[in-house]
């Protein structure tokens, strides 16, 4: 678990400059030419749905042309990155032998009070952490949101998380995602117009 020294930029949800704020925040970091976003997570529980709905929607968006080809996704409602092919999604993209940036987003469980926030992290994400899952840690940064509380039956909990929790925070991820990835310069402090998922 990282420190909050490791937090580059922490927000919630329900702020409206929410996704201008973390894209801004990625601007801010050493990030390569080529940017791999790695969307962990499974369709099979709708806690950790949040990694896949993003996945899906950064992947509608390159394919109307509207992400640059420098940016890959891996992870999404359909084809899922989760404990089960996570290693080998990992190998996949080191089988690619270029100096690219890894980007992790993920789900995760906190405290009650943490609930809907989103976290850009510096360093690897540990996936399955909150469930107690030994998986290998994937990225370079991370985006993590607190989609409900740790601390017992955490499967149970991530099953029985609100749904609409889930797409709210996945649409102010993607939106700071497609805004960062879509200018990959300073321009990103302008914010885009209303998103939807759906």
């Amino acid at each position: 678990m990282f420190a909050d020294a490791d937090v580059v930029r922490r927000v919630h949800w329900s702020d409206p400059l929410a996704a201008a704020h973390l894209s801004v925040a990625l601007v801010s970091l050493p990030i390569c030419e080529y940017v791999d976003v790695v969307c962990v997570g499974t369709d099979r529980s709708t806690g950790d749905s949040l990694g896949p709905f993003i996945g899906s929607a950064l992947v509608k968006h390159q394919e109307k042309g509207l992400l640059p080809p420098n940016v890959s996704i891996y992870g999404t409602i359909h084809q899922p990155v989760h404990a089960l092919n996570l290693a080998d999604t990992l190998a996949e993209i080191k089988a690619q032998n270029k100096r690219s940036t890894i980007i992790a987003v993920d789900a995760c469980l906190g405290r009650v009070k943490s609930i809907g926030f989103i976290s850009i992290k510096r360093g690897p994400l540990q996936p399955g952490t909150g469930v107690n899952k030994q998986l290998p840690a994937v990225g370079d940064y991370h985006i993590i949101g607190v989609v409900n509380a740790a601390g017992f039956l955490e499967h149970a909990v991530l099953q029985n998380t609100r749904l609409s929790l889930v797409l709210n925070m996945a649409e102010v991820i993607t939106e700071s995602l497609i805004l960062y990835l879509t200018n990959h310069s300073s321009q990103a402090e302008v914010a885009l117009g209303p998103f939807s998922l759906l």
